[in-house]
């Protein structure tokens, strides 16, 4: 079950997110905030294990409060849904420990698929973010970005398995697999598919 808290400065957005997500099975709203200290409240109170916020918000902003989330709650899978696709505000939010992020253009199919995906263990960037912000330092930080499944298939990509063999192994599906190595290029600033072979032999004594 997914525990999820929504801060949001804009309640009208908080009410759109509520209807969205109302129905959906294995997702369970414990809690809204409209500023980040009431949000910090609600994680000591409500337990959640996904949380989605807004960057901007009075009080406390989103990136203030993730910070302190993170020291306390490590556990606890952050998307960031805000307007500003800045290249700092993207790098401070990931740096904080975020595990995706999302602007508020994006349709809310896709807001329920990034929720689905972070809860999961995965990472979700829009597809409108820089991505050099991404590909900066990607070697250096490949361990923060990566999450333990994409280690774990990584692995596996060094050891020359296909995504048949790798989903077998890890008893998942090869279309699961396939997404993973797409976020991973995309993650890590590759081109394609040969460009993950050589990194993950490269890098296969550091996971």
């Amino acid at each position: 079950m997914i525990r999820l808290a929504i801060a949001e400065d804009h309640q009208s957005l908080i009410d759109g997110l509520e209807l969205l997500l109302k129905y959906e099975d294995g997702i369970e709203i414990v809690g809204t905030a409209n500023n980040g200290e009431e949000l910090l409240k609600i994680v000591k109170h409500k337990e959640p294990n996904v949380i989605i916020t807004d960057i901007r918000m009075p009080k406390m902003d989103g990136i203030q409060a993730m910070g302190l989330i993170k020291k306390e709650y490590p556990h606890i899978r952050v998307l960031a849904f805000t307007m500003f696709d800045q290249d700092d505000a993207v790098s401070q939010m990931i740096e904080a420990g975020a595990s995706g992020y999302i602007l508020k253009n994006t349709s809310l199919n896709e807001v329920l698929k990034a929720i689905l995906t972070v809860a999961d263990g995965d990472t979700y960037f829009d597809g409108n973010i820089n991505s050099n912000i991404l590909q900066k330092d990607a070697s250096q930080k490949s361990k923060g970005l990566l999450t333990k499944r994409q280690k774990e298939i990584l692995t596996l990509v060094a050891q020359g398995k296909t995504s048949r063999e790798i989903g077998e192994e890890l008893f998942i599906g090869i279309h699961t697999v396939d997404t993973h190595r797409k976020n991973m290029i995309r993650i890590l600033g590759l081109k394609g598919k040969g460009e993950l072979l050589r990194y993950a032999l490269e890098k296969k004594y550091e996971f």
